[in-house]
């Protein structure tokens, strides 16, 4: 309940604040690419110091206190709103604040399901905290359109904000005591623990591949979604409303893809159901600078693009997570999921910017085409990787972990 609800508001808002600042403040392709690259940049800057932290601390305390911070930000936003100071350097400041607390809430739901089930209820463990994200992006998409197009951005900001009450308020309720794993009295300095993260991922073949696949994946994909939200409603001239049900498109997917993820990669093999996965997912987003219009036709098309872009990344995205956690002894679950996150959505700001660019030089849908070739090189890389080699069974950790030695 708190991880579905934590996720509604997260895509709510995701959609919420760059739609107000089209729609409403007449943002151009370049102020777009910066408010998505505020609400990215916490990526980039805290990711290694809140994998070290999180090896630390107890999963659930960080998970509460972000929703907690993630509410006030949002209500901020939504009385800065009444009072008329809501324009696009306030929406700079809280896509900011809401991207580096939800950086914490990732990372800490991460490492906490492997001190929560066994190793071998991992993939099915992933499927159903993936599931209920994706229960999330069926709504989050259209509800912040809808919040944009019928009512005004204060009431919508504070909308966003009763979500992530809930979370606090229900995951909170967790009493079972997570397993930390045990380490020296005196843990080792915070830059060295990063450290041993860092080395962990590069010294695993696999893991060091994920980090590459997803860069590019990441990269891509926010220069795509720049050109995208400006695509939808300039171009195809989709209302805010449209706008959130074509995204929405992407939810049913995803839950097919958890659902997927549970039986396919031990029917099939980890590493065939990646690539595969990855190729289709990825290159449906090739067709849409072909659509025209706002017709019945181009909805449907958007939605059965998003539809499979849901169901390919959704199974990637678990299987890459089970394989993660798997080959990761529990000491540095945190560190290596940050380090991933780190390496593989710290360009993510960068690619918005560039988005918003490339927009302004070649239009929107050259732009988009571009864009959308570049996330095929992700699945490439993964190609020529140990990871398509992968079986049906899940790998072994290398070794234990310690706070003071790498594996």
């Amino acid at each position: 309940m708190g991880q579905t609800a934590s996720q509604l508001g997260e895509h709510t808002t995701l959609v919420m604040l760059p739609l107000f600042a089209v729609l409403t403040l007449d943002a151009g392709a370049g102020q777009l690419g910066v408010l998505r690259a505020m609400g990215q940049a916490p990526i980039l800057l805290l990711s290694l110091f809140v994998g070290a932290w999180v090896d630390r601390w107890r999963a659930r305390t960080v998970m509460v206190l972000t929703d907690v911070g993630r509410a006030l930000a949002l209500g901020a936003a939504a009385v800065a709103g009444l009072l008329g100071w809501l324009g696009l350097p306030a929406l700079f400041v809280v896509a900011f604040a809401v991207g580096a607390l939800s950086v914490f809430f990732d990372v800490a739901y991460q490492a906490s399901l492997v001190r929560l089930v066994k190793r071998d209820q991992l993939v099915g463990g992933n499927s159903a905290l993936e599931g209920s994200r994706s229960a999330a992006q069926i709504g989050g998409p259209a509800l912040g359109g809808a919040l944009v197009s019928l009512l005004s951005a204060p009431v919508a900001a504070a909308s966003s904000a009763l979500f992530f009450a809930l979370s606090f308020l229900s995951i909170r309720r967790i009493r079972r005591s997570e397993a930390l794993p045990k380490g020296p009295e005196r843990p080792p300095r915070v830059w060295r623990r990063i450290h041993e993260g860092l080395r962990f991922v590069v010294g695993d073949a696999s893991l060091r591949t994920v980090c590459l696949a997803s860069a590019a994946f990441q990269f891509s994909l926010a220069a795509v979604m720049t050109v995208y939200l400006l695509f939808l409603p300039r171009e195809l001239h989709l209302s805010g409303t449209a706008v959130g049900l074509a995204l929405a498109g992407t939810g049913p997917g995803a839950l097919l893809g958890s659902v997927l993820a549970a039986r396919l990669p031990c029917r099939f093999g980890h590493g065939a159901v990646l690539v595969s996965a990855a190729v289709l997912g990825d290159g449906v987003f090739l067709c849409v600078p072909a659509l025209h219009g706002s017709s019945a036709v181009t909805l449907t098309a958007l939605l059965a693009v998003n539809f499979v872009f849901g169901t390919g990344g959704q199974l990637v995205n678990v299987t890459v997570m089970a394989v993660r956690q798997a080959v990761t002894p529990d000491g540095m679950q945190g560190r290596a999921a940050a380090t991933i996150t780190f390496v593989g959505m710290g360009l993510t700001p960068l690619g918005s910017l560039l988005g918003g660019l490339l927009a302004e030089e070649w239009g929107l849908r050259t732009s988009l085409l571009v864009t959308a070739a570049g996330m095929l090189l992700s699945p490439l890389l993964m190609a020529l990787s140990p990871l398509a080699r992968l079986g049906r069974a899940l790998p072994s950790p290398a070794g234990p972990a310690t706070e003071s030695r790498t594996p």
